[in-house]
């Protein structure tokens, strides 16, 4: 395997958001043999700065593939403005629904989110005509996310939403997804993507599970994740990327 291509949150990530020593030693003897480390992550570029730059990281595809960047360059994969302002204007309709965008000049939101830190606005369809939008994101604390999808009812044909960390409804551009953004990294660096193995835990990690030359889930992945992956690897606590990769190395699982 040439690639090792990482989801962070439930994956990589312990639950305290900490990479352990460990998983960072594991990881640095694989690129010191020649593999080539990538993230593939849910978060914006802003959130996972810290983690690229402490795993060498060079190219990363964030917001599930809505913005990917490599040293040759960023590829951006927004929604199209109009299709962006009919779901804010849908979600809009729904009253105490939490409305926020990831756009360009950065994260805005109907309401505050302390861990987010928005932009606070109730203009969020201002911002959608005046900026580049890679994803609306949309909570609510009386539904379900597929309660609250079927409330928004039949959205633009170029969009796609998938369900996030169990609460959240994410709203991206068709082109937006993980696998595409995996795609664009690998034939930056020139590796095949059956030399790539890919860990992930979620909805938007069966693809790239599915079509890596070995795909593995977490313990603690959905039970849908599981069921597709080549491999369970242990849990994002039991630093499982890593324990799987040790095991690969030494020679305990086939490739």
């Amino acid at each position: 395997m040439r690639a090792i291509i990482v989801d962070l949150d439930r994956t990589l990530l312990r639950t305290d958001k900490t990479i352990s020593d460990y998983t960072k030693e594991v990881l640095r003897d694989w690129q010191q043999s020649g593999a080539t480390v990538f993230i593939a992550s849910a978060r914006p570029e802003r959130a996972i700065t810290d983690y690229r730059d402490t795993l060498g990281v060079t190219s990363y595809t964030t917001l599930n593939g809505a913005r990917t960047i490599t040293p040759q360059g960023t590829i951006e994969n927004e929604i199209q403005t109009d299709s962006a302002t009919a779901i804010l204007q849908k979600l809009s309709q729904i009253p105490g629904t939490v409305i926020s965008i990831e756009a360009s000049g950065g994260l805005y939101s109907n309401t505050n989110i302390e861990i987010w830190q928005p932009i606070v606005t109730d203009r969020l369809e201002e911002v959608a005509k005046r900026e580049g939008v890679y994803k609306v994101i949309a909570s609510h604390p009386d539904m379900t996310p597929g309660e609250l999808a079927y409330a928004v009812g039949v959205i633009p044909e170029d969009v796609y939403y998938t369900v996030a960390d169990k609460k959240l409804v994410q709203f991206m551009s068709r082109t937006a997804t993980k696998w595409n953004g995996i795609k664009q990294m690998l034939a930056a660096a020139g590796i095949p993507t059956d030399q790539a193995i890919y860990f992930g835990d979620d909805h938007d990690d069966i693809e790239p599970i599915r079509l890596c030359g070995l795909g593995i889930a977490v313990a603690n992945a959905l039970p849908q994740v599981k069921e597709i992956a080549d491999d369970i690897a242990p849990s994002n606590d039991e630093d499982g990327v890593a324990a799987y990769l040790r095991r690969l190395e030494d020679g305990q699982i086939c490739e």
